[in-house]
């Protein structure tokens, strides 16, 4: 698995060594087999909502984007997925940061309200991504809305505890949910339907990048998107590849990795505000016996 360690100012933390992992495999303590900071170039998939709502914010993030083209290296490879029903490729993987600017020019937006089949669209990116030996990335910027069935949520969940990509979700449309995270009990005590949809949709985003060992983002002004793009690029540069012998029981197994100091004691004492934050998958599925 890979796994990200930032401290409590936000800072990506460097040089651990093996000595610093604690990994537990449904609780139980095992072996790091495999160590290595991750050095191999990383395909990230950028993919983008084009639904008439987003439209009506899409200058925010996009002026921004050259903020997380800026911060990948020089071998690091983009490409540029955009959905609505269905997700459609703009441009394949390149190393040409440049090119890829020019392709978010051209994204056309949904006239007219729409399915929005966010689900099924990661789901199928994935199975176009097939194998790499390097790093691999998808950075999905939604409003999160999703009006498919909750089996599509149920088989995504499954898809995505087989693989070993990370996600990072960034939720579009912080002015148009009405800041419902802000409003109180006495102020809103029956939430609006909007309200509802949203919280629902930014679970979906804060899930997916859980399950994978991202992070979620919901910027509420065109002046965040910098510092999100920042830090994905910065968490694609400073991660550790761990690796456990897995189990074979064919049952789903949650991961747990838990940092050490250099006496080997826990950094993060129960009773205290934890020293560093570790970003990592939170299981798998073992193999059959």
């Amino acid at each position: 698995m890979d796994a990200s360690v930032l401290d409590n100012q936000g800072n990506f933390v460097g040089g651990l060594s093996r000595s610093n992992f604690h990994v537990l495999d449904d609780g139980a303590a095992q072996p790091i087999v495999v160590f290595t900071p991750v050095e191999a170039p990383a395909q990230v998939l950028v993919m983008i909502e084009t639904s008439p709502a987003v439209y009506l914010i899409h200058d925010q993030h996009l002026v921004a984007a050259y903020a997380l083209l800026d911060g990948l290296a020089a071998g690091d490879q983009v490409a540029l997925v955009t959905y609505d029903q269905s997700p459609r490729l703009i441009m394949p993987f390149t190393a040409d940061k440049s090119a890829f600017l020019s392709a978010l020019n051209t994204m056309q937006y949904t006239i007219g309200m729409g399915d929005l089949n966010l689900y099924d669209s990661v789901s199928a990116v994935l199975d176009s991504l097939g194998p790499s030996a390097g790093k691999r990335a998808l950075v999905i910027l939604s409003t999160g809305l999703d009006s498919s069935p909750p089996a599509r949520w149920d088989a995504l969940v499954r898809k995505l505890r087989s693989d070993d990509v990370v996600i990072f979700s960034v939720g579009l449309g912080g002015p148009l949910r009405g800041g419902s995270s802000k409003k109180t009990k006495m102020s809103a005590p029956l939430p609006s339907a909007a309200d509802v949809a949203f919280e629902k949709a930014e679970n979906g985003l804060r899930s997916l990048a859980a399950i994978t060992g991202g992070r979620a983002y919901f910027p509420q002004s065109e002046n965040d998107f910098v510092s999100i793009y920042r830090e994905i690029a910065s968490a694609l540069r400073h991660q550790y590849l761990l690796g456990i012998a897995p189990a074979h029981d064919g049952q789903f197994h949650t991961l747990t990795v838990e940092p050490l100091d250099a006496n080997g004691q826990m950094m993060n004492a129960p009773s205290k505000k934890p020293v560093v934050r570790v970003f990592a998958r939170e299981g798998y599925w073992a193999p059959s016996p």
